[in-house]
């Protein structure tokens, strides 16, 4: 039994810059860690007692009756609790500031704030890879089939250049320019939109083929502009994307919408983030206070609360 101490753990927020549902399918994506946003795991051991705590705006409770939606958690906690032979009892307490559903891989940073918490608490180091093998444990029972890209991003301090099972990249941002994130106050559906998705490679594989090629070659211009300052080109590609993401059936009309709004009040170009069908939506302003004006706009048209992230400390 290793030695288990009251720890923390933490993680953070993601986005997916361009390239969602094109990356299940082998094209490339980009993710940027928002740093801001966090997630926090904390264990408080319980001393003389077996017992196994859970304590969530979720759900409080024993670990072994954590209700359907958590199964993933669940998985992963009674994983490590085995790996690290851990005999005492505890609570463990999940803290997070990401919204569910919206996109921004709440589930992957509850996950790895998780394991860094069991890591830190029986004073055990963990590599990278190690530490993401464990979150695809939890992020395999909550989506099914996920790229990876989540956990990645919320286990690095860096944007990610991701190719599905070929590529994880650290890269280089060099735009002096602000990431407006809104939330469009509906809960994403990832799982509906990747069906959308599927279900229309089986019925037009050639067409929807084509929309995701196009995504993957806008991730690979993306990856330029960020390099090379180029905002206003960097625009016109979100721009590009959302009517690939339109066109492969992942938006709403309310999305469409609140992003017309955007580029009518100052966006550079505008798109839907994560898996869609609601969810956040990232716009490109020049300046911070550009974006502030910007989120009040869109906050008078049903938007429920904006991140503004500066892409120029990447």
């Amino acid at each position: 039994m290793h030695i288990f101490h009251d720890a923390k753990g933490s993680s953070h927020a993601k986005i997916i810059l361009i390239g969602e549902h094109a990356v299940v399918y082998g094209h490339p994506a980009i993710a940027l860690p928002l740093k801001t946003v966090t997630a926090t795991a904390s264990i408080k051991v319980i001393p003389s007692s077996s017992e196994q705590i859970i304590k969530s705006s979720y759900y409080d409770g024993s670990v072994d009756d954590m209700p359907k939606n958590m199964l993933g958690i669940k998985k992963l906690i009674l994983k490590l609790v085995s790996d690290l032979r851990i005999e005492n009892g505890f609570e463990l307490h999940l803290s997070s500031q990401l919204p569910a559903e919206r996109g921004m891989g709440s589930s992957a940073a509850v996950a790895i704030s998780i394991i860094r918490c069991f890591y830190n608490a029986t004073d055990t180091r963990i590599n990278h890879k190690k530490l993401l093998s464990y979150a695809d444990i939890a992020e395999k029972v909550t989506h099914n089939n996920p790229s990876g890209l989540d956990a990645t991003t919320s286990a690095s301090d860096n944007p990610i250049w991701l190719i599905r099972n070929k590529e994880i990249t650290p890269i280089p941002i060099n735009l002096d320019a602000y990431l407006l994130i809104s939330d469009s106050g509906i809960k994403g559906q990832t799982s509906e939109a990747i069906k959308i998705v599927k279900d229309q490679l089986n019925t037009d594989e050639i067409s929807t083929s084509s929309k995701l090629a196009a995504l993957g070659r806008l991730a690979q211009t993306t990856r330029d502009q960020l390099a090379n300052n180029d905002i206003v080109g960097l625009g016109k590609t979100f721009t590009l994307a959302q009517k690939d993401l339109i066109s492969l059936g992942v938006s709403t009309p309310k999305l469409d919408n609140l992003i017309t709004i955007a580029l009518k009040n100052g966006s550079l170009g505008s798109k839907l983030t994560g898996g869609g069908r609601g969810g956040c939506f990232i716009s490109l302003l020049k300046t911070k206070k550009e974006a502030e004006v910007l989120a009040k706009i869109l906050n008078q048209h049903g938007v429920t609360k904006n991140w503004i992230e500066p892409l120029s400390n990447l």
